[in-house]
């Protein structure tokens, strides 16, 4: 027997401060932006994914500030995947198979649309350190392929420059 099992990330350490950066970022606050829609949807064709995201990570909510073949605009964090990457600034979660990690196996962003079986995301700091969100890549399929995170993470920073101007 399976049981459905998914594990919301725990919150950072310095989780005050992290929001604190969050809400003095005024992210959640600004319409869509022009350059930020243009760096999901160049992420969406570099790797081929029919998902790309540009996600603020607020209290209770994941925020998707740009978007491309998502058609809301929010989950509740406890589902959020970019939830996990903002816990290592600077550092890429690779997710090859939803399905078999335990932390999103039951996930209901895995077991029902968008369907998520593969996610790749960087965090988006700001210029006090602070993790906002994250720049993800998702796909319906797995992949096992390496993804070239060199590419994904320059395409973070550009985001990063966008956000912190």
């Amino acid at each position: 027997m399976r049981i459905d099992f998914f594990s919301p990330a725990p919150r950072p350490v310095q989780e005050s401060l992290r929001q604190d950066a969050v809400v003095r970022s005024g992210l959640l606050q600004r319409g869509g932006d022009a350059d930020l829609q243009r760096i999901v949807q160049n992420a969406s064709a570099r790797f081929h994914t029919p998902i790309a995201a540009i996600s603020v990570i607020d209290r209770d909510r994941q925020w998707f500030v740009a978007r491309t073949g998502l058609l809301v605009e929010e989950t509740p964090r406890a589902m959020s995947f970019c939830a996990h990457a903002v816990h290592r600034p600077g550092e890429p979660l690779v997710v090859p198979d939803a399905t078999a990690d335990w932390r999103f196996q039951g996930n209901p962003l895995v077991t029902s649309s968008p369907h998520i079986r593969f996610y790749a995301g960087v965090p988006l700091v700001d210029r006090t350190g602070y993790a906002l969100g994250a720049l993800c890549i998702i796909d319906a399929e797995p992949r096992d392929e390496d993804v070239d995170l060199f590419e994904l993470s320059l395409l973070a920073r550009e985001a990063e420059a966008v956000i912190n101007r």
